[in-house]
């Protein structure tokens, strides 16, 4: 891993931006952050976010809806995406940890890996605990773990530092004079982390949770009295950095050519594991919870992706109107 300081990560941004699309996270007019492409005139001062954007960079890869392929004369015709080159520039820990654990799920679906392939990764350390978030306890965080990302930015007392951790971000780099980082920023660096670790606390509720929901052990009594707090809206499932469940759509031509859509679905819908027997695994708002947590903390999920599907975001505990975030719902299962 290369280390370089920075004068300005606007410098940096100007450099990454040629050729390539670029995106931000920048605040709208209520201040809330959100990915937003950058214009080649537009030259925003480039401030560290304190929170993650309302929305992870899933949508990047893994588009709200789509075209798969189309099925015209007796013949299924693959329609992959058209990509162009874009950089993601402001990626946080726990963001990009999701994005490596969504790399796994999707490994073999083309439609993901293209876009995938034409995006360069810029991540930023973090240098406070934001509001919910709890990565230190889910290994997410608060600093960019060096194979999730392309080149990493580390603010400093009085510059930057420019860490450069895979080939695509050495040649991205290519052009641009940058002189070697001094001694001692590995262990700067480590301190800035743990000191936000230090600042999240414990979140013994979080792994108290896990261990009882891992051991079978909770009656459904406790998960319907959650399900009756859930309004089955969705919003934990479409802001989580995780959630990848879709729903075929087919859309028929005048011409009578079918095309196959995916969008974006939630297993938190009352009819979305509804079998065509009339028979539903998740008929309940329990049941569906019960699902849900599963994929984020289940031991099996871990086994098969190499880690939970939680990345201690806390977005979902921003967005829950009936109050069942991660920290609800642990300290529940942990205190049946």
């Amino acid at each position: 891993m290369q280390a370089y300081e920075l004068d300005s990560p606007e410098h940096l941004r100007a450099h990454l931006a040629e050729g390539r699309l670029l995106y931000q996270p920048l605040p709208d007019a209520q201040g809330a952050l959100h990915w937003q492409a950058l214009g080649r005139d537009e030259a925003p001062p480039f401030v560290a976010p304190r929170e993650p954007p309302a929305f992870s960079a899933k949508a990047f890869f893994f588009a709200e809806r789509e075209a798969l392929f189309r099925y015209e004369r007796g013949q299924f015709i693959p329609l992959l995406p058209e990509v162009r080159p874009q950089v993601l520039f402001g990626l946080q820990a726990c963001d990009l940890t999701a994005v490596a654990y969504q790399d796994r799920f999707f490994a073999e679906d083309p439609h993901y890996q293209a876009r995938r392939a034409a995006t360069l990764l810029v991540g930023i350390d973090c240098q406070q605990s934001c509001l919910h978030g709890f990565c230190a306890t889910m290994d997410s965080g608060p600093d960019v773990r060096p194979p999730t990302a392309d080149l990493i930015l580390c603010p400093l007392e009085r510059n930057w530092l420019l860490l450069v951790t895979s080939v695509r971000g050495e040649q991205a780099l290519h052009g641009l004079q940058l002189p070697a980082a001094a001694q001692g920023w590995e262990h700067r660096r480590a301190a800035t982390a743990l000191r936000i670790a230090a600042a999240q606390g414990e979140q013994a509720e979080i792994a108290a949770g896990r261990a009882v929901l891992n051991a079978g052990a909770l009656a459904g009594e406790t998960w319907e009295a959650l399900g009756l707090r859930c309004l089955g809206c969705s919003g934990c499932t479409s802001v989580c950095p995780t959630c990848s469940c879709f729903a075929p759509l087919a859309q028929t031509e005048p011409n009578g050519v079918v095309v196959q859509e995916r969008v974006w679905d939630s297993c938190l819908y009352q009819g979305f594991q509804k079998e065509a027997s009339g028979h539903n695994p998740s008929a309940t708002p329990g049941q569906r919870v019960q699902r849900f947590w599963y994929h984020k903390f289940g031991e099996d999920f871990r086994q098969r992706f190499g880690r939970d599907g939680c990345v201690g975001c806390g977005r979902c505990d921003a967005v829950c109107p009936g109050g069942i975030g991660v920290h609800q719902v642990m300290k529940r299962i942990a205190r049946p």
